[in-house]
């Protein structure tokens, strides 16, 4: 396996701790085995060649515990922003493993982003880390249907398996909800999607579940989704071309529609939506802001 050479593992947040109230990103992992054909981190942005060829970081262990060693604030780390840490690779490596285990050791919080059912392996630090600071489990769920996820996630675990796996987390006791992104334009922007997504959602205990209601077209992202439609769905390329021509942000079309559905379905279940609400849930904290724009 291809290492790269690294000065640093952990980045402070751009995001001003808005997104899941993180403080830090961490990718231990270059690249990933999933093969989701709409994946914004194949964006020329992110500079990551052959990005279906996973790459681990030298010495990135080590580099990480320095680190944890050197932050005044132990705040929130989250993996998997750009490559699932629970890769194919993860079972035989344990590099997110063991980088948990250094979490616990310097106190920090954690905020995972996944699809795999690996993440069940290491429940029992994510209860440690729960007991000292703050965790929250984001599983990616684009549809219901499993033939469609086969489909647009072929090296995934099915939908189902992965509702379990929300599940599964609930029932031991952490903080865990669905990523609902993206949305695709034309294949997952429908009523039956979303209903069908937030009553499984419901069965599992989600705690929240958060959409954009739509899909990023970017440089290389792009070229490989549409060559993928091409093959899977020949003559859908064109719709896409025809209503969202090179824009970057691709709503879906029914957006008002399906998110005002959406909320309104996720308010009667009792599931979260607002990330300042998630945020404050999860950290236990009591929100400023207590009222909540539709859009």
């Amino acid at each position: 396996m291809e290492k790269i050479k690294t000065k640093t593992i952990m980045t402070k947040s751009e995001e001003g701790n808005r997104w899941f109230g993180i403080d830090y990103h961490m990718n231990l992992y270059k690249g990933c085995s999933f093969g989701c054909i709409y994946c914004n981190s194949r964006c020329e942005a992110y500079r990551i060649d052959n990005f279906d060829i996973i790459r681990t970081k030298e010495n990135a262990l080590e580099i990480l515990e320095e680190e944890l060693k050197s932050k005044g604030l132990k705040g929130v780390v989250s993996f998997g922003a750009l490559s699932d840490p629970y890769n194919i690779e993860e079972e035989k490596l344990q590099l997110t493993r063991n980088a948990l285990k250094l979490i616990l050791k310097y106190g920090f919080g954690v905020s995972i982003d996944t699809k795999s059912d690996l993440i069940l392996r290491d429940i029992d630090l994510l209860k440690e880390i729960n007991e000292k600071n703050s965790v929250i489990i984001k599983i990616s769920i684009t549809t219901h249907d499993d033939a469609l996820a086969k489909k647009i996630e072929p090296k995934v675990i099915s939908s189902t398996r992965r509702f379990a796996v929300v599940k599964e987390l609930i029932n031991n006791g952490i903080y865990t909800g669905i990523l609902l992104n993206p949305v695709l334009p034309f294949l997952t922007d429908n009523e039956e999607t979303i209903l069908n997504i937030i009553e499984k959602g419901k069965e599992a205990g989600t705690k929240f579940i958060y959409t954009k209601m739509g899909m990023t077209l970017r440089t290389n992202q792009r070229d490989y989704y549409y060559g993928a439609l091409d093959q899977l769905y020949p003559g859908l390329k064109e719709d896409y071309i025809a209503v969202y021509g090179k824009r970057h942000i691709c709503n879906t079309l029914q957006y008002r529609h399906l998110f005002e559905l959406f909320l309104n379905k996720c308010s009667e279940n009792h599931i979260l939506t607002d990330m300042d609400a998630i945020i404050a849930d999860y950290k236990k904290v009591i929100p400023k802001n207590e009222q909540i724009s539709l859009f």
